[in-house]
C-alpha cells in the first residue's frame, strides 16, 4: 500500500495540466481505480484484517483526494498568473482618442438651458419621477375628465387588489416640481425644473420617455411682460442670435390663465433652421400666468402673489438647434449616432465662453 501511495503522490506532483490530473484521479479513485478496487476487497477479509486494512485505505483515499485538490488549485493559480502577465495593462497611460466618450445631446442641452437661466437668477429644482395623482393632476388644476388623465395617454402604476390609496403615475410633465417647490419654499420663487417625463406616445417626434424643462417665477408684481422678456433672452442665448421675434398665441392650459403658445420667427433654407429671420413661424413652448388654484395648491396666497410659468421639450429644442431629424434616435444607444451628434466631455456650456463650440 505504501508503494501505491508513493506512486500516486509522485504522479500528482508532476502533473502538468488538469487533464492529466483528472486521468490520475480516475486511475486511483474511479469505479475501477486501484484504490477503489482495493476497498472492495475489504468485504472478503476477516474482521481482524478489515480492522487493520480499512483505516489505512481510507487514509490513503483522503490523502490522494487532498493531493489532487491542492494540485488543481496550484495549476489554476499558475494559469491565472500567466493570464495576468499576458493581459497586463498600465492604467496610467493616456486614453486612446478613438475611445474617448462623448456627451449626449440631451445632457449638453440641459446644461446649456441651465446656464442661460442661471444667469437670469433661476435655480434648479428637482422632484420624483413617480408622482401621486394629486401632484401630477389635481394640484395643477387638471380636472378628472381631462384627456391627459386617460390610461391611453398616461402610465399608471399597478395597485394590488384592495389597495385604496390614490393612484400614482409616471409624471407626464415636470410641473409637479413647481407644486413641491412652492410648498417647500413659499414665495418669492424663481426656478427651472428639468427632467424626464413619460407619456404613451411613439413616433418620429414623440417617445414614451422624453425630457422637459419648466420654469416658474413668483413675486408680488410679475406680469406677462416679464415672461416675454425672459423667453426672448432665452431664445437669443440658446440659438446664439442677436435678435429674435416671438409671437404669443392665445391658448388654454389648466394650470395657467391667461395661457399662450409661443412661436419664433424663422426660415428653413436647405433643411437648416435659421432663427430670427424669414417669414415662417415655429412653435417652441407653452406659457402663461400661474392659475390662482395652482398657487393655492402650493400653499401661496394668490391675493398677495402672482407669477408666470413655461415649459418646453429639451429633446425638441436640441433637434431644432443641432439639426437632428428623428427623436427616436436619441434613445437607440447607437454609438455611431452619438459620435456624430455628441459633444466633447470638456465642452462645458457657459455664457461667456459659448454654449456650443
Amino acid at each position: 500500500m505504501s508503494d501505491l501511495r508513493e506512486t500516486y503522490l509522485k504522479a500528482i506532483a508532476g502533473a502538468g495540466d488538469e487533464a492529466t490530473l483528472e486521468a490520475l484521479r480516475v486511475q486511483a479513485l474511479g469505479k475501477k481505480g486501484e484504490i477503489s478496487l482495493a476497498m472492495r476487497e475489504l468485504g472478503r477479509m476477516s474482521a481482524e484484517e478489515r480492522q487493520e486494512a480499512g483505516p489505512r485505505l481510507n487514509a490513503l483515499k483522503d490523502e490522494i483526494n487532498s493531493a489532487l485538490a491542492a494540485k488543481k488549485q496550484a495549476l489554476a493559480d499558475a494559469g491565472l498568473d500567466e493570464r495576468l502577465r499576458g493581459e497586463w495593462l498600465d492604467v496610467t497611460l493616456p486614453a486612446r482618442p478613438r475611445r474617448q466618450g462623448t456627451i449626449h445631446p440631451v445632457s449638453q442641452v440641459t446644461e446649456e438651458v441651465t446656464a442661460i437661466f442661471a444667469d437670469m437668477g433661476f435655480a434648479v429644482a428637482e422632484g420624483p419621477q413617480i408622482e401621486s395623482d394629486w401632484y401630477n393632476f389635481d394640484a395643477l388644476n387638471i380636472p378628472g375628465h381631462h384627456p391627459a388623465r386617460a390610461e391611453m395617454d398616461t402610465f399608471y402604476t399597478h395597485r394590488a387588489d384592495g389597495d385604496d390609496r390614490p393612484p400614482h403615475v409616471l409624471r407626464t410633465h415636470t410641473s409637479p416640481v413647481q407644486i413641491r417647490t412652492m410648498q417647500a419654499e413659499g414665495a418669492p420663487i424663481r426656478v427651472i425644473a428639468p427632467g424626464r417625463v413619460y407619456r404613451a406616445d411613439y413616433d418620429q417626434t414623440h417617445t414614451p420617455m422624453f425630457h422637459q424643462v419648466e420654469g416658474l417665477a413668483i413675486d408680488r408684481d410679475i406680469s406677462m411682460a416679464n415672461l416675454k422678456w425672459v423667453l426672448e433672452e432665452f431664445v437669443k442665448a440658446f440659438f446664439e442670435v442677436d435678435t429674435v421675434d416671438l409671437r404669443f398665441r392665445a391658448s388654454h392650459f389648466p394650470f395657467t390663465e391667461p395661457s399662450a403658445e409661443v412661436d419664433i420667427r424663422c426660415s428653413w433654407e436647405g433643411g437648416t433652421l435659421k432663427v430670427g429671420e424669414g417669414d415662417d413661424w415655429l412653435e417652441i413652448l407653452g406659457s402663461g400666468m400661474v392659475h390662482p388654484h395652482v398657487l393655492l395648491a402650493g400653499g401661496i396666497d394668490p391675493e398677495q402673489w402672482q407669477g408666470f410659468a413655461f415649459g418646453m421639450g429639451i429633446d425638441r429644442i436640441a433637434m431644432l438647434k443641432y439639426g437632428i431629424p428623428d427623436l427616436r434616435a436619441f434613445f437607440d444607444s447607437d454609438l455611431r449616432w452619438l459620435r456624430h451628434y455628441g459633444f466633447a466631455a470638456l465642452d462645458v456650456p457657459t455664457l461667456h465662453g459659448g454654449l456650443s463650440r
